[in-house]
């Protein structure tokens, strides 16, 4: 059998590409503010946006894991005050540079046109008339939030489809642009009009679907260091598969992406797109760091479960969903790395009244010898967990190490 033409990538340069992209293969040191927190921000993109609260929110864990320094407030900072990021969607809600604004347009607009039949079908009389009784309150009155409007209408704690028509509204005029995020109050979004909260440089910046496609296509795979069409097209959820697809037979075409194999952690070759450039520097990829770190479950290097297990050999599953006496780990357990290994997950809560980090157990994977060094690097990072979450003790439940 021919060997295949094309650029191989080994796992090891693989990993080490990959976590250097996402900001986890370098020291972790830093301010975690002003300049230094919009560059951490930049480089991954985007930070997915979650309530949980079990040990700190999951934007929060981001950042903290690759600028331990970082502090909860410099981010509200960023949102609310200097208005370098806004909040909406990737693939889920997630905070974004503002000066990307201007490319979410493509997406308002498609949204409109998806979201305004299926709601209007739903609503069906009076939904562009309630549209226009909340863009003339928060004009009026300023921000609102979806308990401030439809005073008396019916409220429900389902989902979208219970909501309320004013809750509704919202939620539409933010999908499209009309509305935006101007804080939160404890985790509630307040709205207010966007040209009230965008910066009018990047309010009035303007590009056709055209260059969208190219900035979302180039930028995501810039990011993720190599990637098929449809991980580039899923990466920003911006454009369409098909989008990303001709982009990349285009690019292919003029040389400016190569297609490579990428070997994945049970030696099985993937094909990839990559940049020249990229694919010349992989042997000056620094290794990571030898610290352990407790990674968000919707950290970005983790955001993509099918990627992640093909590159570390590491299977992750939220289990927030699944009946208890069925959860084969935990209600919600933290991924743990050292250098560009996962080498286990585990199980912690912020006990809060107690001032108190429990940790309830930690599962090493296969092959993972938790040796005296490892076993102090872990504590190493819970203690820092600690103190991040506002607990100043640590607890260990007694059978807290468990086998591989």
């Amino acid at each position: 059998m021919n060997e295949s033409p094309l650029p191989k990538v080994p796992n090891a340069q693989a990993r080490r590409l990959f976590l250097e992209k996402h900001g986890l293969c370098s020291a972790p040191k830093g301010s975690g503010k002003g300049d230094d927190l919009s560059a951490v921000i930049d480089q991954i993109g985007f930070v997915q946006v979650d309530s949980i609260n079990t040990v700190a929110r999951a934007h929060h864990m981001i950042l903290a894991a690759r600028r331990p320094a970082y502090k909860e407030k410099n981010l509200k900072l960023h949102l609310e005050r200097d208005r370098l990021l806004f909040e909406h969607w990737t693939h889920d809600a997630s905070v974004i540079p503002t000066a990307f604004f201007p490319h979410w347009k493509l997406r308002f607009q498609r949204d409109r046109e998806k979201l305004i039949g299926r709601w209007r079908n739903w609503r069906r009389d009076g939904f562009e008339q309630k549209f226009e009784e909340i863009r003339k309150q928060i004009s009026d009155h300023g921000p609102a939030t979806s308990a401030s409007v439809g005073g008396d209408e019916k409220r429900s704690n389902g989902g979208w489809w219970d909501w309320h028509p004013s809750k509704t509204a919202l939620e539409f005029l933010w999908r499209t642009g009309e509305l935006s995020v101007c804080h939160r109050s404890g985790f509630h979004k307040a709205y207010d009009l966007t040209e009230r909260v965008i910066p009018a440089e990047h309010l009035n910046s303007r590009f056709d679907a055209e260059e969208t496609v190219d900035w979302a296509a180039r930028s995501a795979l810039d990011r993720l260091g190599f990637a098929t069409s449809g991980e580039i097209a899923a990466f920003w959820d911006l454009i369409t598969p098909e989008e990303a697809k001709i982009w990349c037979q285009q690019e292919s075409a003029k040389g400016n992406i190569l297609e490579v194999e990428t070997e994945s952690a049970d030696g099985k070759l993937r094909k990839a797109f990559m940049y020249p450039d990229t694919l010349g520097a992989l042997e000056s990829v620094a290794s990571a760091p030898s610290r352990v770190r407790i990674l968000s479950p919707f950290d970005p290097a983790l955001r993509d479960r099918k990627r992640a297990e093909r590159l570390f050999g590491f299977n992750y599953r939220i289990e927030i969903f699944v009946p208890e006496a069925k959860r084969k780990y935990g209600y919600y357990v933290f991924p743990v790395m050292e250098r560009d290994r996962l080498i286990g997950r585990i199980d912690m809560k912020a006990l809060r009244k107690e001032d108190r980090l429990q940790v309830r157990a930690f599962w090493p994977e296969i092959g993972v010898r938790m040796n005296k060094g490892r076993v102090e690097r872990l504590k190493s990072e819970l203690i820092r967990m600690a103190n991040f979450s506002g607990c100043s003790d640590l607890g260990f439940e007694t059978d807290w190490l468990r086998a591989a």
